[in-house]
Parts: C-alpha cells; sequence; structure tokens
C-alpha cells in the first residue's frame, strides 16, 4: 500500500507490469540473466592487488519498464536494478566506482559494518565520487545477509536526483550455513519512477500493530498542524508515482518466476522505494520469514502478507504448494494495477494470471522476536523526539530531531550524541508527526526493544517502521568507530532535516 495513495491517484495512469535485472560476475564480466534465478556457479572475487575485484558505472541509462514505455534514470552499469553482488563473508574485496555523470556521488553499502571512509555517506565524511571521475574503495563485506548499495545524495526538490533515480542494487553475502533446504533463490528489488509531487493526503496507519497512538504525541502533533493551516499554509509535498516496477519491469511485461510444485523457494526481497510503504501477496501460500534486513529471525513464523518500510528487507521461503499462475503483488488495487507486481507460473499450467486479496492482516515485527525474551539493559539511553513543521521550507516539510533540522548543506556539522567504544546505547524514539518513519542506523545492526511500549527481544535490524503518533526502543553496540549517521530513510524526510550525527569520544 502506497503511503499517499489518494493524493497519487489523480495523476496515475492505467498500464501494466514485469521483471527482469542484471547479475554483476568478478573482473567486471556482465551477464544479462534474469535475477529470479541465481546461477549456482556465481563467482567470487580474485585476489589481485592491481586490478579491482568488481566495476560499477553509474551513469544516465534509458530502462524499458514494459515495451515501448522507456525512462531515462541514473543507474548502475546502464540497467535497473543495479548488479546484483554476492561477496563472502570476511573475504575483502576492492571495486571501482566511475561515475560518469556531470554530478558529484556517494554510494552506500546500506546494512554493513565498515569504515566511514567508504560507507559512502558525506554527513560521515566519505569523500564524493567526482563528476567524471573514479574512486577504488575496499573493504571487507560484513556482516552475512542480505544488503544493498544505493546513492546517497540529497535530492531535495529534484525528482531526477537520490532514490527518485535507479541507482539501487542488491547485495548478498554469503552466509556460513543457509535455513533448510532451499530449491532456487529470487531477489526482487521493488521501485517506483515518474515521480511527482501533490499536496495533502493521509498516510495510511492501519497495517501496522501496534497501532494505538500515544496521546500526548498525537496532540503535540495534531495541535502543531492544527496552528499551521490555521495561519493559510497548504500541507507540504510529498512525492506520488505513475509507474511501478519489481526488478525494473511493471506487471505482465517481464519473464514470470516460474517454478514446480514442491519447490522451496527463498524470496529475498528489497523495498527500493525512495518514499513508500510496500506489501506483497501471493494468492493461496503463505511466506515463511527467516530473516529480516539480512538478519536471522529467532522466531520464523509464517505470515500471508509482507511489509517493507522504504529500504527495508525481508527473506521469506514459500513452499510452492498451489499449482496456478499468480500475481504476486502489492495490496494497493492502484499500485498493483499500474505495475507492482510480478508472475509466478507453475510448470503446465499457462494461463491469465490471478490476483485474490489476502484476507486482513496486521504487522508487528514482535512476532519473529524471541519468545519471552527480554532485552540486556542499556548503559546510556538517548531520547529523540521527532517532528514535523508543515511546508516550512518553500512547501516543503521540515523534519527535526528534538527541535533541531539537520543542515540542508553539504558541510560537514557536528555530531549531536556521543558513544564510548563498547557501551550499549537505547535510542527512544517518540513519532510526534502522522508520518510512518522507517528509521536507519548507518554502520551498526541495532536490536528492537520495546514497540510502542511493549518490550521485545532479538530482532536485529538497521531499520525499523516507527508508526504516526508511536514510541519505539532499539539498542546498539558501539563497536564501530567513527561518524554514524541515523536518519529516516523516507528521500523527502531525510533531504529536509530528518537526520542526526552520533561520534565516538
Amino acid at each position: 500500500m502506497s503511503i499517499r495513495a489518494e493524493s497519487r491517484r489523480k495523476f496515475l495512469k492505467t498500464i501494466s507490469l514485469g521483471a527482469g535485472a542484471w547479475v554483476l560476475s568478478a573482473k567486471d564480466t556482465l551477464a544479462q540473466t534474469a535475477i529470479v534465478t541465481l546461477p549456482s556457479e556465481a563467482s567470487y572475487p580474485r585476489n589481485a592487488k592491481d586490478s579491482a575485484d568488481y566495476t560499477l558505472h553509474i551513469r544516465t541509462s534509458p530502462v524499458e519498464i514494459a515495451p515501448k514505455r522507456i525512462i531515462s534514470a541514473t543507474t548502475y552499469n546502464g540497467h535497473f536494478p543495479g548488479p546484483l553482488l554476492r561477496f563472502k563473508e570476511g573475504q575483502q574485496v576492492a571495486v571501482d566506482i566511475y561515475n560518469d555523470t556531470d554530478t558529484p556521488e556517494q554510494l552506500h553499502w546500506h546494512g554493513q559494518r565498515i569504515s566511514t571512509e567508504v560507507d559512502g555517506a558525506a554527513e560521515e565524511g566519505t569523500p564524493s565520487i567526482p563528476a567524471h571521475g573514479k574512486r577504488r574503495i575496499v573493504f571487507t563485506p560484513n556482516p552475512a545477509g542480505f544488503r544493498f548499495y544505493h546513492t546517497h545524495n540529497r535530492a531535495r526538490a529534484d525528482l531526477f536526483a537520490g532514490q527518485y533515480s535507479g541507482q539501487v542494487g542488491p547485495v548478498y553475502i554469503e552466509p556460513k550455513s543457509e535455513p533448510g533446504r532451499i530449491d532456487r533463490e529470487v531477489f526482487l528489488v521493488l521501485k517506483e519512477f515518474e515521480p511527482t509531487f501533490s499536496q495533502g493526503g493521509d498516510m495510511a496507519q492501519d497495517f501496522l500493530s501496534p497501532s494505538v497512538p500515544n496521546k500526548e504525541l498525537e496532540a503535540a502533533g495534531e495541535s502543531a498542524m492544527k496552528a499551521s493551516l490555521a495561519k493559510g499554509m497548504p500541507h507540504g509535498y510529498e512525492v506520488g508515482y505513475a509507474s511501478f516496477t519489481v526488478n525494473g519491469r511493471m506487471l505482465g511485461h517481464g519473464e514470470p518466476i516460474r517454478v514446480k510444485p514442491g519447490e522451496r523457494v527463498i524470496f529475498h526481497i528489497l523495498n527500493g522505494s525512495p518514499t513508500e510503504i510496500r506489501s506483497l501477496a501471493l494468492p493461496g501460500h503463505s511466506f515463511q520469514v527467516v530473516a529480516l534486513d539480512g538478519n536471522p529471525i529467532p522466531n520464523p513464523m509464517h505470515v500471508p502478507v509482507l511489509w517493507l518500510g522504504t529500504a527495508e528487507r525481508i527473506s521469506a521461503i514459500v513452499e510452492m504448494n498451489h499449482p496456478g499462475v499468480w500475481i504476486l503483488g502489492d495490496l494497493d488495487n492502484d499500485d498493483r494495477r499500474h505495475g507492482m507486481g510480478i508472475v509466478i507460473e507453475y510448470a503446465g499450467r499457462p494461463g491469465k494470471a490471478q490476483w485474490i486479496a489476502p484476507p486482513p492482516f496486521k504487522w508487528n515485527y514482535s512476532r519473529f522476536a524471541k519468545p519471552g525474551a527480554t532485552a540486556a539493559s542499556p548503559d546510556v539511553t538517548f531520547e529523540m523526539t521527532f517532528a514535523k513543521d508543515n511546508a516550512a521550507e518553500e512547501g516543503f516539510n521540515r523534519w527535526t530531531i528534538n527541535g533541531v533540522a539537520f543542515p540542508m548543506t553539504n558541510e560537514m556539522v557536528p555530531a549531536s550524541f556521543h558513544l564510548q567504544h563498547g557501551k550499549r546505547y537505547r535510542i527512544r524514539m517518540r513519532n510526534a508527526s502522522d508520518d510512518i518513519h522507517p528509521i536507519h542506523l548507518h554502520r551498526h545492526s541495532f536490536e528492537l526493544t520495546s514497540l510502542a511500549g511493549k518490550p521485545t527481544a532479538g530482532i536485529l535490524k538497521d531499520v525499523v517502521m516507527l508508526g504516526g503518533y508511536q514510541e519505539a526502543e532499539v539498542d546498539f553496540v558501539a563497536d564501530n568507530p567513527g561518524l554514524t549517521l541515523l536518519h529516516c530513510h523516507q528521500q523527502l524526510h531525510m533531504d529536509f532535516g530528518f537526520m542526526t550525527l552520533f561520534d565516538y569520544v
């Protein structure tokens, strides 16, 4: 379901949808192959000091998301999504990144525990990749699991920049063991294109649980909004989209995922959207969630629907036990009809793909937690309140953390929170707005320790959706020195103030 479904519908057009992508092997060998089934002979980098193991080119390219429907986007190696990069945990790699555009770029290795030198965030001091220049980076991939890479440029009002572009690619760091028998891997990157600005509309919140708002936060947020509107301010800008894709193809315009009865398929799903929350259901099937954001969960659980905030990843096993031709698609009818889905086709079952809506289902992270467990006590707790100044930046909402908006310049700024190596820190997050925020911490994983006042333990993530007027707590250990960025992964929110820095002292 989209964040601003009602406001976007006025400019959606009727189109259909599909899937396809590119896989990058070592030493610059680029082979076009469906991303839905990974080759068993996937190659790994060679230990060469004089040449890179992998090469990525940032360039503007035409992307055909449906027959004769071609868009222009900034991509990696000329395609969307970017190449699937397979690494081995603990095996050092060198990557050459060429920037063939006119704008300095940053490539962020989302979800990895690496240094600020290569993390890919200007706010942390990572050197940029200059326009028409090159940068070689060397790092040791970790931890194992499903990660990804993307631009970390701020877009502000430019709907061709930042993650509105096509700069998103999956990463898989080989774990020491897989969760049981798996017959096939399928990687799916969900992404919208052709963005436009809109105003107004309410964010869908009914899928999240717990969902009872904090009355104090609600009163503060609603009061601020009423005061702004009373002054004649419009609602701040939001973003809607005209086309929706899975692996760069609209539903019905790419190769289906072909399966056989009895197969166990693990889906690695990435929400590569700049702004939207996504859902997925497959009629007649359930998903056994085994990892969130690439990290194994303590309580694998079967669910009928998956929900992913911006930049979240889910790894889930599906038993192929319901033959037919089905649409694996978003619950939002407009988004699905305009591209957000892919066909699942059983062998020997040709025909028109069917969609059957699942029964209502609430998404609650805590169902995947360790039953009866309580998180360790923190050494230090940081209090953070997130708030919105409606339309305060030339019609865009300004976002603040504890009343302070991160500067919208590219200059380095001092950290607001200070860490000591080895200590356990708790972030108590309070959302004084009606928006859902996918909160992301760089270069560390965090443990979910409380959701809407209810304790939980055992779930490690790097992004968590914080509902409107909700509270949550996450813990992390300060074990990766250097400036560390925390921000909302919704591009508009990040661009207009929703960021803060930690440093090690």
